[in-house]
């Protein structure tokens, strides 16, 4: 085994629950015997030339026994100060294990702020890096005194993941106070059967039971161990959740488990040896920049758009990037360059988007013109061509939404409901403009050209509040006949929610009407599916 391992070098992330630590009950003491084999274990790794990370919980846990306090409390700055007081002594009995084998270590604190911004995430993954490189073996912590999150929701299982994803881990290994994971809580169901091997996670979920909730200090449980699997596993890191108290079977683990030179498919050895549970890395991971968009960032907000637009970012040559046709509900206050999140609006039990809208009646061109331009401004369709236009004599054939066109054009768009929708702001630019030669003006009178241009930018005006209203009344009608709302991932806003909430529903070439200036044809960059 020493010498396989010695010719694949993996990067490991070890993490260890607050049961694993220091006991449940009042006093608190120490589990000395057990931290002493993982010091052991993690040195043993080193020495075959692994690179090993250690995530640690604990601090509330030592922090209340240097205080001879029987509980944590309710109280949120409680809870924070106790974490400060026992991070410093959590830090020094790791040091004083591992110095007894003359091993390095280092402390690093991080919080979701430091994982939010791309810049701090980079540094952090240079320092992981550089540290590693040193043959150091860096100890993570959550920052229990300013992280809100880790307090309530036991995020250090996340924190494994997400240090699993700054180093390019091979393994992830949960160490917690049960063997693996089961199929009900096999502390109050003996019949209670292990789970060996995961490969689809989301299937998994409805087959298993997830009600260990911890030990009174710990903050996680089974459930969030799953969220840290799904996670790592889509940075392309197995996951394996194993008793605390057989660390020791992490070797067998990495010498029978599917790392990175071997074939998932070739594993059937996996449902033997050590009593765990492993979760396999996904065929394809995720780049480490779509993977930070994904998960390493907080949705600040969410987009809506329509089947059209999701058929569209998900081709290839869209690049990840969404138009603003396809856009039809902008929620919360987020600014440009934050995550948000993307949800398709699509008819209920229909999972493949299907592209068939709403029908209506024979005297509309289409019912939700958001959909539709979305669908001719994302697949860059060609103008159609003079030989088949109904306007023979028009170089700009426009169709309008029945809600705002003539009856004469009405009658005309009944004739070929196919023709492309174009939004009405070059045609009322034009047919103002017509009346240019009809214009007069006396000496003291604005000029016939400017006065047009003024009308015209008010009708132009108009036009789009009113086809941003006629989507509204769309939405809410289509909310009313069983349609539902789906997320399927993440990307980068290039606009803030106000502006994109302006320039929803409209092409491209009329961002720079609307804001006043165009950074860019895109609303949302570095789409990231779920």
């Amino acid at each position: 085994m020493t010498s396989k391992t010695k010719a694949t070098p993996l990067t490991i992330v070890i993490k260890l629950g607050t049961s694993s630590i220091v006991s449940p009950e009042y006093p608190f003491l120490p589990h000395l015997q057990l931290l002493s084999s993982i010091v052991e274990t993690v040195v043993s790794l080193r020495a075959q030339g692994h690179r090993v990370v250690l995530v640690s919980s604990g601090a509330i846990g030592v922090g209340l026994r240097r205080m001879d306090l029987r509980g944590r409390g309710k109280g949120l700055s409680q809870k924070q100060a106790l974490a400060a007081i026992g991070q410093g002594r959590l830090i020094a009995l790791w040091d004083n294990l591992f110095s007894q084998l003359d091993q390095p270590i280092a402390q690093i604190l991080l919080t979701r702020m430091d994982i939010s911004d791309r810049t701090r995430y980079l540094n952090a993954q240079n320092t992981f890096s550089e540290l590693l490189q040193m043959g150091v073996v860096p100890i993570v912590n959550e920052n229990d005194t300013v992280s809100v999150t880790e307090i309530k929701f036991g995020d250090n299982d996340t924190l494994s993941a997400i240090s699993s994803a700054i180093v390019h881990a091979d393994y992830l290994f949960l160490l917690t106070d049960v063997e693996c994971l089961y199929t009900d809580n096999p502390r109050n169901n003996p019949d209670a059967k292990p789970v060996r091997v995961v490969r689809d996670i989301e299937k998994v979920k409805q087959q298993v039971s997830t009600a260990t909730l911890g030990t009174s200090l710990g903050t996680g449980g089974m459930s969030t161990k799953l969220i840290a699997a799904e996670l790592a596993t889509a940075a392309g890191t197995t996951t394996v959740i194993m008793h605390s108290g057989n660390v020791k079977d992490i070797f067998h683990v990495i010498e029978r488990g599917a790392g990175p030179s071997r074939d998932i498919s070739e594993t059937p050895a996996l449902e033997e040896g050590p009593l765990c549970t492993r979760f396999l890395r996904r065929d394809r991971a995720l780049k480490d920049r779509k993977w930070w968009i994904a998960h390493g960032l907080h949705s600040a907000g969410t987009i809506t758009i329509d089947e059209g637009a999701y058929r569209a970012i998900q081709r290839k040559e869209s690049g990840g990037r969404l138009l603003p046709a396809g856009v039809i509900k902008v929620e919360g206050p987020f600014a440009s360059h934050q995550a948000v999140k993307l949800v398709v609006r699509r008819k209920k039990g229909d999972p493949s988007s299907s592209s068939k809208g709403k029908t209506g009646d024979s005297s509309t061109i289409i019912t939700n013109p958001v959909s539709r331009n979305s669908i001719d401004e994302s697949t860059n369709s060609s103008p159609t061509p003079a030989s088949t236009s109904k306007f023979p004599n028009d170089t700009n054939p426009t169709s309008y939404p029945s809600t705002l066109a003539s009856p004469a054009l009405k009658h005309l768009t009944n004739v070929q409901p196919d023709t492309p929708l174009i939004q009405p702001i070059l045609s009322l630019s034009s047919s103002v403009a017509s009346l240019d030669p009809l214009s007069k003006s006396g000496p003291s009178s604005p000029s016939p050209s400017s006065t047009i241009n003024a009308i015209a930018e008010k009708l132009n005006n108009v036009t789009l509040t009113q086809m941003q209203s006629q989507n509204r009344d769309t939405i809410a009608e289509e909310e009313d006949e069983g349609w539902e709302e789906v997320e399927i991932g993440k990307g980068l806003a290039q606009y803030n929610s106000v502006e994109i909430d302006r320039i929803k529903g409209i092409k491209s070439a009329h961002i720079e009407n609307v804001l006043g200036y165009s950074e860019s044809e895109h609303v949302v960059d570095s789409i990231t599916f779920l």
